[in-house]
């Protein structure tokens, strides 16, 4: 037999593999770094339609925040002789070297006597819709000007009392004048309470957040990239939105879940039904530092409060990954403190005609 047809059949199946493309190999894995930062431009989009960054200049508002204003401010913040007994400060419920709070449930007044809701942080407040739980002082200004005149806090008998006691103290005055100039009469509770405004709303705090709106992919980890997808995820953003992550609305304690509380919230300012139960939504910066936590202050942990925000908020069982990488996410709302700004300023002396602290 002929081996010739053998030779041809096998050289034209040689030729045919031959001309056979090799496989595609699959396609490389990008690198890490790349996916990252893909995650984060997702997410930092998506963050940008619910949230916002920190403004550059701190909002003045109807105020004057020139330097003679604010420096009064910060003096009148540490002021003990703002209260009847001299020994309270807004800086005593406020600290503004512990995130503006004093991390109890309830604040001590005037002669140890506790309020009824918990010190929210001074931080950042300027940027609220409105000032304490209840939302019944319209900015910084106006919230400065009660607790002077609140029985349990400061209580100093009245608006008129302030002044003269502000009178009394030689060194305010130059300060007052600064502060306001050509006003035929500066020294007053009244402008008091506008100085101590202006201060606070210079109390900003930029975050790892902050650096992450703007731009700046691996200011938060991997982690709190995490975290910031579950939180929006879970649906936080429907109260906890704006610059201030909070603060911009009011909602019922309980709006899907019953919440048990002896507190009536905004009605006991509006005597509207509706407003039962109802508080000013709390901003979340800086919120790892500032428990506890709640209008009662009566949750010790920012884990629990998450659970129980999810549960009585949301109407979700979130789980303990899920709580986990919130958290880790509230982490990065941790800003940074304007140290030099808030140390304790030298206090003007007592003049002759200074009343002394009140014991009553």
């Amino acid at each position: 037999m002929s081996t010739k047809p053998l030779a041809l059949a096998f050289l034209l199946a040689a030729g045919c593999q031959s001309q056979t493309p090799a496989p595609t190999p699959p396609p490389a894995e990008p690198p890490a770094a790349e996916t990252g930062n893909a995650k984060a431009k997702e997410l930092r989009t998506r963050a940008g339609a619910l949230l916002a960054a920190l403004p550059a200049e701190p909002p003045a508002g109807t105020n004057e925040l020139s330097e003679a204003r604010v420096d009064l401010g910060r003096t009148l913040y540490f002021e003990t002789r703002l209260s009847k007994n001299h020994d309270i400060s807004c800086n005593s419920c406020h600290k503004l070297d512990a995130w503006g709070v004093d991390n109890l449930p309830t604040s001590p007044g005037h002669k140890g006597q506790l309020g009824g809701r918990n010190s929210p942080t001074v931080y950042n407040a300027s940027l609220h819709v409105a000032q304490f739980w209840d939302g019944r002082a319209k900015d910084v200004e106006e919230q400065a000007g009660g607790p002077m005149v609140n029985p349990i806090e400061m209580a100093m008998s009245d608006g008129s009392q302030v002044s003269a006691i502000l009178k009394s103290i030689p060194g305010y005055t130059p300060l007052f004048e600064a502060a306001f100039p050509g006003v035929a009469d500066p020294v007053s509770y009244e402008n008091a309470a506008i100085a101590i405004g202006a201060f606070e709303r210079t109390l900003l705090t930029p975050s790892a957040f902050d650096r992450f709106l703007a731009g700046q992919d691996e200011a938060l980890t991997s982690a709190q990239l995490d975290g910031l997808a579950a939180f929006m995820d879970a649906g936080c953003t429907t109260c906890h939105n704006g610059v201030a992550l909070g603060g911009q609305g009011y909602f019922k304690m309980g709006l899907v879940q019953p919440y048990e509380s002896k507190d009536l919230g905004r009605f006991d300012l509006t005597q509207n039904e509706a407003d039962k139960g109802v508080f000013k939504v709390p901003s979340l910066r800086n919120i790892e530092k500032t428990g506890p936590y709640l209008h009662d202050g009566s949750v010790a942990s920012l884990d629990e409060a998450v659970v129980l925000m999810g549960r009585h908020q949301l109407g979700k069982e979130l789980d303990a990954a899920t709580v986990s990488q919130i958290t880790a996410f509230l982490g990065s709302l941790t800003g940074d403190l304007p140290t030099e700004r808030i140390q304790p300023p030298t206090l003007p002396e007592s003049g002759p005609s200074t009343p002394k602290a009140d014991p009553s």
